[in-house]
């Protein structure tokens, strides 16, 4: 018997406590906050600048809904596909699913720690985020028909997921506009969401990964590599479209970090609210559990990286976006 056929027998057992209620719970309203704080980070200022200087914000919506549903459906209908399609097929709806969802609020911290630009960044995330409730069920449909065409048994809900991003996309609204009314609370909010954000991280080490290390450890090979290579391979193929086109140096880092990291404490609400008293819900979760992280090890190593530039040359280079 092969590695996938005993998960699959460990997940028809153990299905129902690879995400506790009260973790289910917890782990939505820790997203709430995040995207709460990722609202609150925006004043008009911002808006203005994107306005004036469009073409950052054209080229990360290319490869934030170009780039990242075409490398999750390559990745998946390269390796996910070798395994059972009992196994394969909820863990190619998560897969996707993590590659189809906005960037993450984690992107404006690299950004800013690899020497990128900060305010390119918030503007890039939240401008994914606005449009993620259209982009990411178009994608979701295309893709997805591709992948199950042949499965009649496997269906997308697309319905639930808009009305789930909608409903998640409300307090990034609300957070814009009180930061609007009241800059000083606003940039706590957005102080607040981005600890979330890490405590987000923190929570599925100390609590989900040793829950469910026997469910981990099972877990093919391939998964890990989709997992992994998302964000790895969503960072340097946008690192390389971006010098390609001549960018401004810290235009390219920012735009290679918002491609690559996607947000997601997002895409796991997404499966929790969606697909929570579903049976495949444990097999949904792994790759977007995974990629959240491993995605921070991906991004401070491309950090330590990209802090080898030299800032005082490249504030010789114009046309900063």
């Amino acid at each position: 018997m092969n590695m996938a056929m005993i998960l699959l027998e460990q997940v028809t057992v153990s299905e129902q406590d690879v995400v506790t209620p009260f973790e289910q719970n917890l782990l939505v309203a820790m997203v709430f906050v995040i995207m709460f704080g990722l609202g609150s980070g925006l004043t008009p200022r911002d808006f203005k600048l994107a306005i004036r200087r469009p073409w950052g914000l054209i080229i990360g919506w290319v490869t934030q809904f170009g780039i990242m549903p075409l490398l999750a459906f390559t990745l998946i209908a390269t390796l996910l596909f070798q395994l059972p399609m009992e196994y394969a097929a909820p863990v190619a709806l998560g897969a996707l699913l993590m590659g189809s969802v906005p960037a993450g609020t984690t992107s404006n911290i690299f950004a800013y720690f690899s020497k990128g630009n900060l305010a390119l960044s918030v503007i890039m995330t939240t401008n994914s985020t606005l449009w993620a409730l259209l982009m990411t069920p178009l994608v979701l449909t295309f893709y997805g028909m591709l992948l199950f065409a042949d499965d009649e048994q496997f269906q997308i809900p697309i319905t639930n997921i808009v009305a789930t991003l909608f409903l998640l996309l409300i307090p990034v609204l609300f957070g814009m506009i009180l930061r609007r009314f009241s800059a000083n609370i606003g940039a706590f909010l957005e102080l607040m969401g981005g600890f979330f954000g890490l405590f987000f991280i923190l929570f599925l080490l100390a609590t989900w990964v040793p829950r469910n290390w026997a469910l981990l450890a099972d877990t093919p090979w391939q998964t890990y590599v989709v997992a992994i290579g998302l964000g790895l391979f969503g960072i340097a193929i946008a690192f390389v479209l971006a010098k390609l086109l001549k960018l401004h140096p810290m235009n390219v880092r920012t735009i290679a970090l918002e491609t690559g990291i996607q947000n997601g404490p997002l895409a796991i609400a997404i499966v929790l609210l969606t697909f929570g008293g579903t049976a495949d819900v444990g097999l949904i979760l792994i790759v977007p559990a995974l990629y959240s992280l491993f995605i921070v090890l991906v991004s401070t190593a491309v950090t330590f990286w990209f802090r080898r530039a030299n800032v005082a040359e490249e504030q010789k280079i114009p046309n900063l976006l």
